[in-house]
């Protein structure tokens, strides 16, 4: 499955949960290719009207704001990115079953985002490079993480602690030092050299091998 295909199929999900029009998914697929491209700062509505086809008119009428219309991009992505992993049954999993130990876990939780990044890279290429500039989205995620993933990801680890794999250090810096090599792998393959030559597979491999040499005994 190829990142653009992935993110229509996304686009085709929404129109249909939120009873877009044709002319809206138009638009926010418009904003995707121009804001992943350009930059949000560096678009404008009347560039995003042209290539989706539409009146610049058209757009207002669904998004009063071009940052309206930059968090209808970011809601899913954001929520997608962060939350979707953990869900119950691979947190028991996890524990249980399909992840014998902390580097099996480790691994499915790189590969699972690193893919998610693949077949999604326009909007999290935006999500990546415009969160710095939008301290409400900084916000949305910071609680979303809080509420939803940290309490589930340190049941976890806390497992795989109290099981002599990981050291014996407080888990906001385990959840720290695993949370950071992973999205600097990310943003390196997917935004700082998306064209140069990489060895998925290898890379992944080292970054996993990074965290466990740094966190487990």
């Amino acid at each position: 499955m190829n990142k653009r295909h992935s993110w229509e199929k996304r686009i085709e999900q929404l129109q249909n949960e939120k009873n877009m029009t044709p002319k809206q998914a138009k638009i926010l697929q418009a904003a995707i290719e121009l804001f992943a491209r350009k930059g949000y700062f560096n678009t404008s509505t009347n560039e995003i009207a042209k290539l989706a086809g539409v009146a610049e008119g058209t757009i207002f009428r669904h998004y009063q704001t071009k940052k309206e219309l930059l968090e209808a991009i970011l809601a899913p992505a954001i929520m997608d990115f962060t939350a979707t992993f953990f869900v119950d049954q691979f947190i028991a999993d996890a524990i249980h079953t399909s992840h014998k130990n902390m580097r099996e876990f480790l691994e499915a939780f790189t590969r699972n985002r690193f893919e998610f990044a693949r077949q999604n890279t326009p909007a999290v290429r935006i999500l990546l490079q415009e969160l710095a500039f939008h301290p409400d989205m900084q916000e949305t995620i910071k609680q979303l993480f809080m509420k939803k993933i940290y309490p589930r990801l340190t049941k976890v680890l806390v497992h795989f602690q109290s099981q002599g794999e990981l050291k014996d250090i407080e888990m906001p810096a385990i959840i720290r030092m695993m949370i950071s090599p992973i999205l600097g792998l990310v943003i390196n393959r997917f935004i700082i050299q998306p064209h140069a030559e990489h060895d998925d597979e290898k890379e992944i491999r080292q970054t996993v091998d990074f965290i466990m040499n740094g966190l487990g005994k």
